[in-house]
């Protein structure tokens, strides 16, 4: 019967043979065994279930959690011309009749439907009708409760199935399958261990790359520039994300595509098509949401933000390749995109054991962006940890230049603190104190007391934290899980504190700097967190979605006092610049000035204080003198050259003066039709905050634009009155 697969496998799909693993899965199948598959992703996992559809008599019903993935599996077995069909809720009330209709003649070999139908007893009398030599549970990770996918409705089919008036063959495949979650599926659905058959998570075609610190977009931006013709996506881990990545591409003249949860069926129908006929290249999903797509030709996947767990980042990832070919895996490290996720993990469940799960998930994602050893060995271990470290060879980590360094008196320098500070802090705390910082909290805590407190005052504050995290990926200490998670020793720090090992760590060869970093100012600090509040209360989002604290403190430390010098903090780009950056600039130049802050202490501005604050000799206000520059016809570029100001702050000086009477020449700012465009993009959404109207332009007009056919129609307005 084998040799009978073998010969279908070529007719319909053009293989001479079975790939590694297939054979096994398939044989056992045949011989009307319960089955558990696991295989990488792109290992070909489908035909394991259609080869064997193909040889028995009947219909084999595949469980697919994905509209999309049912919808590509069924196109590609028409194409190869195997009768098959899918029921979901895409359909309309004459398409469902008539597939049912034809189910019941037995037109199909495979019929791909939704978990969902198993709870219609209309459903299972439709399939008493009909002779079912196999259910198929494809993605079978969803059916356990310690998945990263885990469906109730999945879980519920185990019910149904006990309502059949006959006993299939039961198949369950995955790619993403721990030992837990594969003990799971086989208590389940009654699959004996010896019927278990794993093929390995190695996928030795792609290469893994964490990239830490980097501009996204100039990352994003840069690569595709260099991968033209390439075929790729790029993951973010929310709607808002994705749509403003997506309009800052088009913007560019990049040809992309967008699928998230927030778009209507029809158009998620049509970005998938865009990009599975190559019309669209680029495709940009949520990984919330997750797509399904099965794409062959896939060179490239770019997580934008920190996926919530392995399990989720391999299946991503694993979209790459899927024909074989070389392939390159990113993902775009940032610490405050953990945040972001225990923030998701808050609001996904009340269950306070699933919670700890996900925390623990959690720390195992950032663990992995923090390891030294090879990335793929890393996943390969996390799923298997009975598999023994390997290196291949094309990894970020595997081609990482930099040399080893012995850092076995820092190591000890963390221990210390960590077991004097009760092992009851996290990292951030830990790092502070071994800095040496004066904030607040140190001192109500006694922790300045310490005799570790300032051991490495040389070192930055995130140079620390670095250290921290890759002593927690080498098992010298562990974090607990739940929100706040804590570090603690562990039985492998022990010798290193006796000076019985050594720790070796790789590092960037750098010169010992001679000045210590400042310390921020904990008095701007809470004058820019209660600006920070009022903004995030009227945009009704979290407070640190508009910037977090860790970019407050830096700028706290090096007032930024104009546009250039704003956009050296980090997690300040572009965007969240234009939406908030002058605000915040404000309050720096009016701490600065009242405090005397002279321009030598500010190592990130780009020019004087004294040139972005208005001295008391000066005439007029600064945003007067801007104002009458550009009534005499200067154009706002020239007049920021001029007065050593950034063009956001020239455009605030004008919208200020505009709001206090003076007369502006509106027609040089916008014309008739870009003015009644935006009115009625107002008047639709409801809404006159910048950036919905900006967002319902598709980002085609610039903010100060929009700000100022606001400006213009509200003094309208108020003349009126």
């Amino acid at each position: 019967m084998l040799n009978e697969a073998r010969n279908l496998l070529n007719q319909y799909f053009g293989y001479p043979d079975f790939r590694s693993g297939q054979t096994e899965i398939i044989e056992n199948i045949l011989h009307k065994k319960n089955t558990l598959g696991i295989l990488p992703t792109g290992g070909g996992k489908s035909i394991c279930f259609q080869i064997p559809a193909l040889l028995f008599n009947g219909t084999t019903i595949v469980i697919s959690p994905l509209i999309s993935l049912m919808k590509d599996q069924v196109d590609a077995l028409t194409a190869s011309d195997i009768p098959a069909t899918f029921i979901n809720s895409s359909l309309t009330q004459k398409e469902l009749q008539e597939r049912i209709f034809n189910i019941r003649q037995g037109a199909y070999k495979l019929v791909y439907v939704a978990p969902e139908r198993f709870v219609s007893d209309y459903f299972i009398d439709l399939l008493n009708s009909i002779p079912i030599p196999l259910i198929a549970f494809d993605e079978a990770h969803c059916i356990s409760q310690w998945g990263h996918d885990f469906r109730p409705s999945y879980r519920s089919i185990v019910a149904s199935l006990k309502k059949l008036n006959q006993n299939p063959i039961i198949v369950a495949l995955t790619a993403t399958a721990t030992a837990n979650v594969a003990n799971d599926i086989r208590q389940l659905l009654q699959i004996d261990p010896s019927d278990s058959f794993k093929n390995g998570f190695a996928r030795e075609n792609l290469s893994f790359n964490i990239i830490k610190g980097a501009n996204k977009r100039d990352f994003i931006l840069t690569y595709i520039n260099q991968h033209p013709k390439d075929s790729g996506i790029i993951y973010t881990s929310s709607r808002k994300e994705a749509d403003g990545l997506y309009n800052y591409l088009s913007v560019q003249g990049f040809s992309v595509a967008k699928y998230h949860a927030g778009l209507s069926e029809l158009e998620r129908k049509n970005a998938q098509e865009q990009f599975v006929y190559d019309e669209k290249p680029i495709m940009i999903a949520t990984n919330a949401f997750g797509m399904g797509i099965d794409k062959s030709n896939v060179r490239f996947i770019i997580h934008y933000n920190l996926p919530k767990n392995l399990e989720a980042y391999y299946q991503e990832a694993g979209r790459a390749g899927r024909d074989g070919e070389e392939s390159e895996c990113f993902l775009l490290f940032s610490q405050q995109d953990i945040q972001l996720q225990k923030f998701l993990i808050e609001q996904s469940t009340f269950d306070p054991e699933i919670r700890e799960q996900d925390y623990n998930k959690l720390n195992q994602m950032v663990m992995y962006c923090h390891t030294e050893e090879c990335l793929q060995s890393y996943i390969i271990r996390y799923f298997d940890p009975d598999e023994s470290e390997m290196k291949c060879e094309k990894c970020s980590n595997c081609k990482d230049t930099r040399e080893r360094v012995d850092i076995t008196r820092e190591a000890q320098m963390i221990f210390s603190c960590c077991k004097r500070m009760g092992e009851r802090f996290g990292t951030t705390l830990i790092a502070q104190v071994l800095k040496g910082s004066s904030q607040k909290r140190i001192r109500e805590l006694g922790f300045n007391q310490l005799s570790t407190y300032g051991l490495l005052r040389s070192q930055t504050e995130k140079e620390i934290v670095d250290t921290i995290n890759y002593l927690l990926t080498e098992d010298f200490l562990q974090l607990t899980d739940g929100k706040y998670p804590v570090v603690r020793l562990t039985e492998k720090c022990v010798p290193v504190l006796k000076g019985e090992t050594t720790v070796w760590m790789k590092k960037s060869k750098s010169t010992v700097k001679e000045t210590k970093e400042r310390e921020e100012s904990q008095e701007l600090f809470e004058i820019l967190r209660v600006l920070r509040k009022n903004i995030a209360t009227e945009e009704q989002v979290p407070p640190f979605v508009i910037f977090s604290d860790a970019t407050l403190k830096e700028m706290c430390r090096y007032f930024p006092i104009d546009e250039a010098s704003m956009l050296q903090i980090k997690g300040v780009g572009q965007s969240k610049f234009a939406k908030y950056g002058q605000a915040f600039i404000d309050e720096i130049i009016e701490f600065v000035s009242n405090h005397n802050i002279k321009g030598e202490e500010i190592p990130f501005s780009t020019k004087p204080i004294e040139e972005g604050i208005k001295q008391p000799s000066d005439d007029k206000p600064s945003h007067v003198i801007s104002f009458e520059m550009f009534h005499d016809g200067v154009s706002i570029d020239e007049i920021s050259k001029k007065r050593k100001l950034s063009k956001i702050t020239i455009q605030n000086h004008i919208i200020r003066c505009a709001e206090e009477g003076y007369e502006i020449k509106w027609h040089e700012i916008f014309d008739e039709t870009i003015e009644s465009r935006i009115i009625d993009i107002t008047t639709e959404i409801q809404s006159d905050k910048l950036k919905p109207i900006w967002e319902a332009l598709n980002g085609e007009v610039d903010y100060f634009v929009i700000q100022a056919v606001l400006c213009k129609n509200k003094i309208s307005l108020e003349v009126q009155s």
